[in-house]
């Protein structure tokens, strides 16, 4: 019998991008790689919260649910085909660098994380990726 694996789920990603963002952190946390200016546990930018045009106001990023509506919200506005077809990488790389955030190549490390590959061919991971988070949360 061939056992077929689960896909991975919109709600996958919103962890793994939570553990990157925040490493799971809940509340009212600010930003510590862009001096404090995205709010929350997606770590959400003012400009991105209004593009998203969910009703509330900006500091209800704190709340976790809250900011999965806006990015998905923000999504369905700059990349609907991605979020239908589950192209997670599109999703994660639009969130961490904009609506074209998945042609900027600043944003491959945010979803590959930052690899050092040894002479032996094993690699450390120096910095996990969205796709390193989302692998372990989906093999739970």
């Amino acid at each position: 019998m061939e056992i077929i694996a689960e896909e991975k789920t919109l709600a996958d990603l919103f962890h793994a991008i939570h553990m990157k963002e925040a490493r799971g952190q809940v509340g009212k946390i600010k930003g510590h790689n862009d001096g404090g200016k995205a709010l929350g546990p997606m770590q959400i930018h003012r400009r991105y919260w209004i593009d998203s045009k969910v009703k509330g106001k900006y500091e209800d990023c704190a709340d976790l649910a809250y900011s999965q509506r806006v990015m998905l919200a923000y999504w369905n506005r700059h990349a609907r085909i991605a979020v239908e077809m589950g192209d997670y990488e599109i999703l994660a790389r639009i969130h961490n660098g904009g609506p074209k955030g998945y042609l900027k190549a600043a944003t491959k490390d945010y979803w590959n994380g930052k690899v050092i590959r040894k002479r032996d061919g094993s690699e450390i991971v120096k910095d996990k990726g969205v796709r390193h988070y989302l692998a372990e949360y989906h093999n739970r």
